[in-house]
């Protein structure tokens, strides 16, 4: 049997995570274990907690279910996944289904890739999956989301499928569903777009006449044909694209031999 680790950054009640479970066990007949965050954690991307200790809470969840709430980060529920609940390395760590799509390389910021990488940085197969939201209002919440997850869970499945039987050259997918995805939505492998959300900062007054800020931004529609963005956006296709844990320029050597001596001088 399989052993899944299956983590988010929206939270233990995120009704994805429940869907997710449900359509893993039943195509892959996956052992699937849930631990994620006691809290919203979007926007962490890997941090991990170093300086506070961490409770976990074997929690109910809606449907009877049950699955382990952490008061910390997607990787620290990664870590305790694994070495405290397991006390293995599973065959793979899958992180989601995230509302709202990731995307380009603010990849690095996300919580959901954060878990992802961390999975694989301790040796497992690793898979971050999200959801396309246009509705602003959707992402962010607490709890669950009055969205369909059925479509999106059975895709991501059947990728898993394809991840888990063959041997891909990679550490880590990064899958992003459009909103209105059936099962025969055409799958395009794609590379990461620059940005995807232009950045926008709002000044405001509190009461005491201080200065306080918003950080926020508006979707970038227009990107390069074979990026994510471009892809999700643009056509309308399943975007899964293919990470490293190595970041690594590709042309090292070159690199050493224009400036080694430089630098040395």
């Amino acid at each position: 049997m399989v052993d899944i680790l299956l983590v988010n950054d929206d939270g233990i009640y995120s009704n994805a995570l429940l869907v997710l479970k449900s359509v893993l066990k039943e195509e892959l007949d996956a052992n699937v274990i849930i631990v994620a965050p006691t809290n919203q954690q979007s926007g962490v991307g890997r941090a991990i907690s170093l300086f506070e200790p961490l409770r976990m809470t074997k929690t109910k969840l809606s449907n009877g279910d049950y699955g382990y709430a952490v008061s910390g980060t997607p990787t620290d529920c990664v870590i305790l996944g694994i070495y405290k609940i397991l006390k293995k390395i599973p065959d793979m760590v899958i992180s989601g289904i995230n509302v709202g799509e990731n995307l380009g390389t603010e990849i690095t910021t996300s919580g959901t890739l954060g878990a992802a990488f961390e999975g694989a940085h301790h040796g497992a197969k690793s898979l971050a999956c999200s959801l396309q939201i246009t509705a602003d209002h959707l992402k962010f919440r607490e709890g669950e989301t009055p969205v369909d997850f059925i479509t999106p869970s059975k895709i991501t499945a059947k990728i898993v499928k394809k991840y888990l039987d063959g041997n891909f050259p990679c550490d880590v997918i990064n899958l992003n569903i459009p909103e209105n995805a059936d099962e025969k939505t055409p799958i395009e492998i794609t590379k990461l777009a620059k940005k995807m959300y232009t950045t926008h900062v709002e000044e405001r007054i509190d009461p005491r006449g201080r200065a306080y800020y918003w950080i926020d931004g508006y979707p970038i529609m227009e990107e390069e044909e074979g990026t994510d963005v471009y892809v999700l956006r643009k056509k309308g296709y399943v975007s899964l694209t293919p990470l490293t844990l190595n970041t690594t320029i590709k042309n090292l050597d070159e690199f050493k031999n224009k400036y080694e001596k430089l630098l040395n001088y």
